[in-house]
Formats: structure tokens, sequence, C-alpha cells
């Protein structure tokens, strides 16, 4: 995060193009594959785990004790296809949508909180059926909204839980789990960054950098956590926080996260925050962590511009359909350059994450703002694209 405030944010992932033509709610009464899901306190039990494309409904039965969400994720387990919220004990409700050939996930959130339990892959095969594309631009405008805004909220939901996990092993003294912890929770903050940069005061609150502060500013927040879990990489002369400085952050950070959660609960978006939003996203990537500066101490970096882009793919794959209507070349430019750079983040990873910046050679940052350039000159086109 740096001292300033961008648009709300949207760009492209290869990986998705395969999940266009993507309906989320549709009541139309056309001829449709039907399965039914229960979902119970510990699992998410799908009628069938493939099904051809075309109309598809998922009638959703909750046989818990509390409230639940049902989702049908792409193949990444990010971007949300379609969902059904607030499902009450004993109550039912369905998901139509309309899908094209290709592998998806499903999944239940008891409790609406979590990152969703029994995650199951689901096939959809080639039916022969042509999938059409809803002609009306404004029906799938209104798709393309509604289910980012559907993904926001989950990503936060996340964010909650991971930050709670966190900030108890940090009040603990448990240095080891919560380094292990740091870089895969801010994750979520960092795929839904812009959206967060939206809410005034809560941004510096929870991801101010220490080169940021203004003179009084209190620094709260992930960053201030990080150099005390880090210390060797802090400056000479670093005192590690007190017990109750410990206390004070992680309590803020928790709290600051659980209002984050709240402002997120009823966001709409419009085509045009959508857009600007990924060029916001690669903004970050291009002036926090290519740098090297987002991740001080820890040098974690790579986590967070892996998050930034996956953020974009997700907003990208949500306008698509509509950009390859008004100009298939971009969108055909968009997914190389995509694509180009997923390649040299893979090229980077180790394990369950990545190489630390400080361990990549001058010649692969060069080759990661490079292309992150590359991107940047088609995707600043976008807006005027589609919006215009």
């Amino acid at each position: 995060m740096r001292a300033r405030f961008l648009p709300l944010l949207a760009v492209s992932a290869a990986g998705l193009l395969a999940l266009t033509g993507c309906v989320a709610n549709n009541t139309s009464d056309s001829e449709h594959a039907a399965l039914t899901v229960d979902s119970s306190a510990d699992a998410c039990a799908v009628s069938a785990n493939e099904a051809p494309s075309g109309n598809l409904s998922f009638s959703v039965t909750n046989s818990g004790d509390q409230v639940t969400e049902f989702y049908l994720l792409a193949e990444d387990g990010l971007r949300i296809v379609g969902e059904v919220e607030n499902i009450g004990p004993g109550l039912s409700r369905d998901l139509v949508v309309q899908l094209a050939p290709g592998n998806y996930l499903t999944t239940c959130k008891p409790g609406m909180v979590g990152d969703g339990i029994d995650k199951t892959a689901f096939t959809v095969t080639d039916s022969g059926d042509d999938i059409v594309v809803d002609e009306d631009l404004d029906a799938q405008v209104e798709v393309a909204n509604t289910n980012y805004a559907a993904y926001v909220r989950d990503q936060v939901a996340q964010l909650v839980t991971g930050t709670t996990a966190f900030a108890d092993a940090y009040l603990a003294g448990d240095d080891d789990t919560a380094r292990s912890l740091y870089a895969g929770t801010r994750a979520h903050w960092e795929r839904v960054e812009t959206v967060a940069e939206s809410f005034g005061d809560l941004d510096p609150q929870l991801d101010l950098r220490e080169a940021d502060l203004e003179e009084g500013q209190d620094w709260t927040g992930w960053h201030a956590i990080e150099k005390d879990l880090w210390p060797a990489e802090a400056e000479a002369g670093f005192t590690a926080y007190t017990p109750a400085q410990r206390e004070n952050l992680a309590t803020l950070l928790v709290a600051d996260t659980a209002t984050l959660n709240d402002e997120v609960q009823d966001l709409t978006f419009t085509l045009s925050q959508q857009t600007n939003g990924a060029i916001g996203l690669l903004d970050e990537v291009a002036t926090g962590k290519v740098t090297g500066e987002e991740e001080f101490w820890s040098h974690t970096d790579l986590w967070d511009f892996q998050a930034n882009i996956d953020g974009a793919k997700v907003l990208y794959a949500g306008v698509r359909d509509i950009l390859l209507e008004e100009d298939a070349d971009l969108a055909a430019e968009l997914d190389t350059e995509f694509d180009q750079l997923q390649v040299l983040l893979d090229a980077q990873r180790v394990g369950d994450g990545f190489t630390l910046y400080t361990d990549l050679t001058p010649e692969e940052i060069k080759a990661f703002a490079d292309q992150v350039n590359a991107l940047g000159e088609p995707l600043n086109q976008l807006t005027a694209t589609l919006v215009l």
C-alpha cells in the first residue's frame, strides 16, 4: 500500500478464459440439467460431479444449523461463477447458471465465514450445443458486477478468518507460526486491495508502510507487525515490541478487518469501476511489488504480486465476453500478456510459496518490470474500449 487512493480495479485471467458465457441466477424457463446440493455442518454434497454444458441448476438445501452459502467456482478456486447466499437452516434456494465446457469447483460455507468446506471438482462436458452469451449488454454487465461483488465479500471473509489465526499466534508469542501465516493471509487483502483502499482510513490503518508515515501518525496494521516479526531485517537498534504493543497492534488489526468485512457486505460495482480497478491493481504491482518496497522486512513481495494478479484475472474474466464483442484483438493481446506474466511468476514458485524478493537476480526483476509494462499498455485501453 502507498499513501494514496486509486479507483477500484479489474484485470484478466487467461486460466479462466474457457469459463465464458456464465449467467448467474438466470430464471429462464429453458430446459436445464438439475442437481441437488445438501449443505450440512461439515459437508457440501452435490448429487453429481459432472453435467453437460448449457443451462444448469443447483437446488441447495441447508440441512445444518447455521446460515450457509453455496459457490460454483472457476478451476483456480478464485473466480465465483455463481453463488447463492443467506440460506437459513431448513431452507432451500436455487442457483441457475449457463456454463461452457470446462473444470469447476463446488463448495459450501456454513456460517458464511472461511474459505468453504468440501471443495470438490465439478466437470462440465461438451453437450454439443452452442453456448450463447446474452446479447443484452446491460445483462452481461450486471452479471459481471454481481459476481465481482460476491468475490470481494468472499475474499474479505477469508481475510477475517486468516487474520484472527495470525493475530492469535502473534499474541501467543508463536512467531514462527505467525510468520508462516503472514503472506498467505495477506493474499486475500491484496486480491481486493483497490476495493479496500476505497474505505478511507481503513486502508492506512491496515496496510500503511513505514516509509509512508506522516509526522505524528500512528503506525498500525500488517507492516508494523511485519517489522516486529522479522527483527533481523530491521534497522540497527530496532527494539522488539512489548507485550502491550503487540496486544494493541493485534487487537486493532482484527477489529479493522472486521470493519472492512462489514463495509463490503452491501457493495455494488459499475463496469468502469471494474476496468479502472484493473489498471489500479497493475499499478500496485509496478510501484510496490516489482520494486520490493511493499514487504520491506519479510521480502514476500511475490506472494503479493501473485495475489494482485489473481484479483485482476478475476475481474478480467468477468468482462472478457463483453470485450470480445467490442474489440477481439485487444482481448487477444491481454490474454497473451497475462499469460506471459504468469509464466514469469510460476518460474519463481517454491513449494506453496515463492522465491524471496532478495533472492531474485537483477535480470529476473527487470523481466518482471518489462512484462508488467507490456501488460499495462493494452490494459490502459480497457476502460475506453468498454465504457466510453
